[in-house]
């Protein structure tokens, strides 16, 4: 989690899926026989894969239509956070950072010797809540379902980020730029590029979402990862933690 947050200060909007403003979205009901289809297209040789029949179960009472968009909207969203986080991975672990001060007080980017994790453990708190606010922000705009943009669970596309509309049905002021194609170039590409590039998307998310944990499985068991011995320094703190503090532990005693 922290290196996702971390690398998404220097990700591409590029990674959201497009929404223009105005559309009125149309209704997407995925089905089995559908994800078997796009299976196939993205990897022609593993195919289909669904060990656990999740493509066939009905979360929280809801359709098995509902669930399949809620399966390719998560699995959408993880591989782009693991492209965040793989790119600035590699970012930080070559000691690539802003010049200027991270903070008002005057204090520097820290770099931690090439270490991203613990890299991340020494950003302050402040910082990592304003991280956390934005977040915040994009994950309750992300879920927002308006007439121009239908849930990914209720017949919406997975994967679509709402443009930032403003006035009363939107944000209280303009936001002049958008996630996706901020400066419209794609605006006249084909629909099948589009799908071209919405399978690459996924082929490369889940291709980043196993570089991410090679890479954090070898720095806190070395040898895991045989080919990253010797490549990435080890980590001995917790991956998975925000905070280096444990507020919800020191309440019970807990480190």
């Amino acid at each position: 989690m922290k290196l996702a947050v971390l690398a998404a200060l220097a990700g591409s909007a590029a990674a959201f899926a497009p929404a223009q403003n105005g559309r009125v979205s149309t209704a997407v009901s995925e089905t089995k026989a559908d994800l078997e289809v796009l299976a196939k297209k993205l990897n022609p040789v593993i195919g289909f894969y669904d060990p656990l029949n999740l493509a066939e179960a009905e979360f929280w009472g809801t359709s098995n239509e509902a669930t399949i968009g809620f399966l390719r909207h998560s699995e959408i969203k993880h591989g782009r956070i693991a492209m965040f986080a793989f790119v600035g991975y590699i970012v930080h672990a070559n000691g690539i950072k802003f010049p200027w001060a991270m903070q008002m007080d005057g204090t520097p980017f820290p770099d931690a010797n090439g270490n991203p994790p613990a890299l991340w453990d020494a950003v302050s708190d402040d910082a990592k809540w304003q991280i956390f606010g934005l977040i915040g922000f994009l994950e309750f705009w992300s879920e927002l379902s308006t007439p121009n943009h239908k849930h990914y669970m209720a017949g919406g596309k997975p994967g679509d980020f709402p443009d930032f509309t403003s006035g009363p049905d939107g944000l209280p002021h303009p936001v002049p730029f958008n996630l996706y194609d901020p400066f419209k170039l794609s605006k006249n590409m084909s629909e099948e590029k589009k799908e071209s590039r919405l399978r690459a998307e996924l082929n490369n998310g889940r291709a980043a979402m196993l570089g991410i944990f090679g890479f954090l499985s070898e720095q806190c068991a070395e040898g895991s990862v045989p080919l990253l011995k010797g490549v990435v320094p080890a980590y001995d703190g917790e991956p998975m933690a925000p905070f280096v503090t444990n507020y919800l532990g020191s309440a019970w005693g807990l480190n």
